[in-house]
């Protein structure tokens, strides 16, 4: 592995870029490299052959079949056309390899330079356990919990009366909650352990399991972290995740309303000293949980950038495919801890094919009409267009829809507005949990936490046994043949901190749609 530049070294050359991803992030990256004069190479399945991001690149090359191990996961293929094409640098994105140790050595053994962490980074923070070991080694606080994983029901169950219940079972590989179930008592453990190593080991090929004590009601909070070669580690500010369903993120702001100024700088700090302590660079992200009385606990480092990374750009005037890429030359950062200053609110609504009726159903199908909103402020980052498809071989993730404000107040008016303005026809989409979200008492006064949704979000119409009967029976196909081909429920989802299949988890096992009176 090539050794850190050094502040005198003459930046890498980059003038060609490839992106190793699909949708929205691919569109994203291309933006930026061609505002930096910068050349794009995309890449596609054949489900993707007229998809957007296909036209955004400069040059775009087939990979292979849908199944993601035969294109978009096939590591030879995406080497070979960067070869072909004369690539300098590989850009991961999100999701599929971006957090691949294992690749990010392949692109550099091949002599090409990888935008994001070093593989060494990636493997100290990559593993939960590992990332909670560093986290204490740099007195960060963490969740009482297990030192590692335990293999032994006895052995998990001692654990969980020496922590106390309740307690929560995590898989050492996961992420997105895939792997992660709540036990109250002794009672429910050993059919928790048995769910949750099947979670894990369908998701991440991985049922190593470890313990922490449950939290009742946090905030999720993370911070986006920037580090380049030559030492420097700052915090670019943080964003409060805690609208959730199934411990999987539906909108993301900045700042938290949950902080204040104090509280945010500490918060901060902690961030700065895990990534110090991972010897972290390029872009990235601690997670953290806040406790009902104001304390922070260390989660997860995520080695990559984030699904919801534009609500910081937005409040910083930053662009962070454009600060990667300066890093991945060897460049040092151009702006010091004491500079970042946020200004104003930024939201991110992230727009599934999914309906929230039938207990959040990945949806898939031909989009009849995409007509997206404008106007000040308001930014769309989508991968689907109206005509296009939305395939069941990946995450049903099509867009996300950010705003900023003055105030945190000017910008969910913005929001209502600019959801109220979208239209997409042909697939169910999370646009009316957004309008219903947006117009929540909680929610526009802040306070809201990680449980929220499962207290509050109800349907008011009663489920439909005949369409859930429907749906199920030819997702349950899909899945079949999906499973056949391995395109389905690979853990190779675009979609950032929601690793794992949102396929699988509809239909293994199939769950029957819960009770829901929201409108």
């Amino acid at each position: 592995m090539p050794k850190p530049a050094s502040r005198s070294a003459a930046p890498k050359r980059i003038r060609k870029v490839l992106i190793a991803n699909r949708g929205e992030i691919a569109i994203r990256i291309a933006r930026t490299l061609r505002e930096m004069g910068i050349g794009s190479v995309g890449v596609y399945s054949e489900p993707d052959r007229v998809a957007p991001h296909v036209y955004a690149a400069d040059e775009a090359f087939l990979l292979g079949p849908a199944p993601a191990p035969q294109s978009y996961l096939n590591a030879e293929k995406l080497l070979e056309v960067a070869r072909t094409t004369g690539a300098e640098a590989v850009h991961p994105g999100y999701g599929f390899l971006a957090e691949s140790a294992a690749f990010a050595q392949q692109v550099l053994d091949a002599g090409l330079i990888w935008i994001g962490p070093t593989p060494k980074a990636s493997r100290a923070v990559g593993d939960k356990v590992s990332a909670r070991a560093l986290a204490i080694r740099a007195g960060v606080p963490v969740l009482p919990g297990t030192p590692g994983p335990i293999a032994e029901l006895a052995a998990l169950e001692q654990a969980a009366e020496e922590i106390g219940y309740p307690v929560v079972l995590k898989a050492a590989a996961g992420g997105g909650g895939k792997g992660m179930r709540r036990v109250n008592g002794p009672g429910e453990f050993a059919s928790a352990v048995r769910l949750a190593q099947g979670e894990a080991r369908g998701a991440f090929g991985d049922d190593r399991l470890y313990l922490e004590r449950w939290v009742d009601r946090p905030r999720h909070i993370e911070v986006q972290i920037l580090a380049d070669e030559h030492g420097a580690v700052i915090a670019l500010g943080e964003r409060d995740c805690s609208v959730q369903r199934r411990h999987q993120k539906v909108i993301e702001e900045t700042p938290s309303p949950a902080l204040d100024e104090t509280k945010r700088r500490e918060l901060w700090d902690l961030a700065v000293r895990v990534a110090r302590a991972g010897a972290y660079t390029n872009a990235g992200t601690a997670e953290f949980l806040m406790d009902t009385e104001g304390r922070f606990y260390f989660l997860e480092m995520n080695a990559r950038l984030q699904v919801e990374h534009p609500v910081t750009e937005l409040v910083l005037g930053i662009d962070l495919v454009r600060e990667q890429v300066r890093v991945a030359r060897g460049e040092p950062l151009d702006i010091a801890q004491a500079d970042v200053s946020p200004r104003g609110a930024a939201m991110e609504f992230r727009i599934y094919a999914e309906d929230p009726d039938a207990g959040w159903l990945p949806q898939a199908g031909t989009l009849r009409r995409v007509t997206l909103p404008d106007g000040p402020y308001v930014r769309c980052d989508f991968g689907v267009r109206s005509g296009g498809e939305v395939p069941v071989h990946y995450d049903p993730l099509i867009g996300k829809i950010i705003v900023w404000g003055r105030t945190r107040a000017e910008a969910i008016t913005r929001a209502r507005r600019a959801i109220d303005e979208t239209i997409i026809e042909g697939t169910r989409t999370t646009l009316p949990f957004h309008r219903w979200m947006l117009h929540q008492d909680a929610f526009v006064a802040g306070d809201y936490d990680t449980a929220y949704l499962s207290r509050h979000f109800r349907r008011a119409l009663p489920p439909d046994p005949e369409l859930e009967s429907r749906q199920a029976a030819i997702l349950a196909a899909v899945f079949a043949a999906g499973e056949r081909a391995g395109s389905i429920g690979d853990g190779t989802s675009p979609n950032g901190g929601d690793r794992g299949s949102r396929w699988r988890e509809a239909v293994s096992p199939l769950r029957p749609a819960p009770e829901r009176s929201w409108r």
